[in-house]
């Protein structure tokens, strides 16, 4: 594993433990040698992330569409910014330079982007570990609604536990170490639950 794509949000947040995760985080990237991947903002957790990281001697990168380079801030001092023409441009590109994906607190965006790794995992599009920090317990009720998901047929139970969670981001790096993928197919029958 060389590259993390870490979503997260581009608003602070208003728990303090948002922030001290998102520098937890970068610390340990650059601890490890990993690179960083992420959206290329400037602004809340996001910059917050890639400051830390090449505060600590890493590296980061990050992928903007053009339309919000000025919205959200395109980081100016990153390892290297991909400007590209779409979300769906952005998301391909993080993506491909990614060997994981990890999600911090954030909003609609941040769920969405997870969603999306999640679901092409479950397609086999990628075998690339994908989890939650779960900071005071943030990502709980994503856990639950997996588990409503399972329990009514939607979903087989390895690839509810695609997602990996942890409440550190030395024990999320671990467990993506260790990440074996499932070997479920995506549809189910009542026997298989």
């Amino acid at each position: 594993m060389h590259s993390i794509c870490v979503f997260l949000g581009s608003n602070p947040g208003f728990d303090p433990r948002f922030a001290q995760a998102a520098q937890d985080m970068g610390r340990e990237l650059a601890r490890r040698g990993l690179t960083l991947v992420y959206g290329g903002s400037n602004v809340g957790l996001m910059g917050l992330l890639a400051d830390t990281v090449l505060q600590a001697g890493g590296t980061a990168i990050g992928v903007i569409p053009a339309a919000l380079r000025d919205k959200e801030i395109a980081h100016a001092g990153l390892t290297e910014l991909h400007v590209v023409d779409s979300m769906h441009q952005r998301k391909a590109l993080m993506a491909e330079l990614s060997d994981g994906f990890a999600a911090l607190p954030g909003g609609m965006g941040t769920l969405e982007e997870l969603c999306e790794v999640l679901t092409w995992g479950q397609l086999g599009f990628h075998a690339k570990p994908c989890g939650v920090l779960n900071v005071n317990g943030y990502w709980q009720d994503l856990a639950r609604f997996l588990e409503t998901m399972v329990q009514n047929g939607f979903l087989h139970p390895s690839h509810r536990d695609m997602l990996l969670a942890a409440d550190t981001p030395a024990g999320l790096l671990d467990a993506f170490a260790a990440y074996v993928p499932p070997r479920a197919k995506k549809w189910l029958s009542a026997k298989e639950l």
